[in-house]
């Protein structure tokens, strides 16, 4: 496994707090907001400010733009983009406060600031948007928005690997199912894509060689995907490289117990309604 990937799967589940503990819905419908996606489209992309459907639907990239427009701009009519990132960090506060009493953040938090600011935002808008943020002072939100803009710049450069590899959204998470990853039926109820932007996204794979006539991948199809993920990889070493090995396994030393905490409680679970696997 390469650095970056291990440093991925090490500090992404502390970041994921934000999306599977309930506190961030206590907040979020305290604030008007309507539903699980409003809540995640709003708090995820408060960073960008009052962002439209389509801006969020490019950078996020694999939602059907519909799914995206069900809840913006209609979040910002309930709260503003300021308010829903104080809004995420009460909910990372409480959830953190409650998971690991007594634990200390600092040195992590030091670590992890260290790695985010030498992480790459050019080109990278989630990132970028994640990293003008103000520090929070306490150690363990310090931690969580670290790792939240950590993942952001490696997803920013995912797209980009995406992007490259000529797959659209819906092509993505065609081929990232047939790769053995999760089905067609949570992609569909997750991201929102209709049996005729499956079946239209299959069709183009299988005139590129890509996708067999049973769905599966090709060997081209398959070197493709390798493809991307070897570029995503590549691209979110630029950080980890600055940081230097001592300093990045440090930091992968402090954090992996904490998110093998969140994973052993059963809050985020290996293959999740995020369509992520973390195991």
């Amino acid at each position: 496994m390469t650095r970056a990937r291990r440093m991925w799967k090490a500090l992404e589940p502390y970041h994921a707090i934000t999306y599977f503990a309930p506190d961030t819905r206590r907040e979020t419908d305290a604030l008007g907001l309507r539903g699980g996606w409003m809540s995640y489209f709003g708090c995820r992309a408060a960073p960008l400010g009052p962002a439209g459907p389509a801006l969020v639907a490019a950078v996020f990239y694999n939602f059907h733009p519909a799914m995206v427009a069900r809840a913006l701009p209609d979040a910002w009519s309930y709260a503003s983009p300021a308010q829903l990132l104080d809004a995420r960090l009460r909910a990372v506060d409480s959830a953190v406060r409650r998971l690991f009493p007594g634990t200390s953040f600092r040195r992590a938090a030091d670590l992890g600031r260290q790695a985010a600011e030498l992480a790459p935002v050019a080109g990278r808008p989630i990132a970028a948007a994640n990293a003008e943020l103000a520090w929070p002072d306490e150690p363990h939100l310090a931690l969580w928005q670290a790792t939240t803009t950590l993942r952001e710049s490696r997803g920013d450069g995912h797209v980009a690997a995406l992007v490259g590899a000529g797959l659209s959204p819906c092509q993505a998470c065609v081929t990232i199912s047939a790769a053995g990853g999760p089905s067609k039926e949570v992609f569909q109820v997750n991201r929102r894509w209709s049996d005729d932007d499956w079946a239209a996204a299959e069709d183009d794979l299988r005139s590129r060689g890509l996708l067999d006539p049973a769905g599966r991948l090709t060997d081209n199809g398959r070197q493709l995907r390798e493809q991307v993920e070897a570029t995503t990889d590549v691209l979110a070493d630029q950080g980890w490289r600055a940081l230097g090995d001592e300093l990045t396994t440090e930091l992968e030393g402090l954090v992996r117990p904490l998110s093998a905490t969140l994973m052993a409680s059963g809050l985020i679970p290996a293959d999740n309604p995020m369509a992520m696997r973390w195991d």
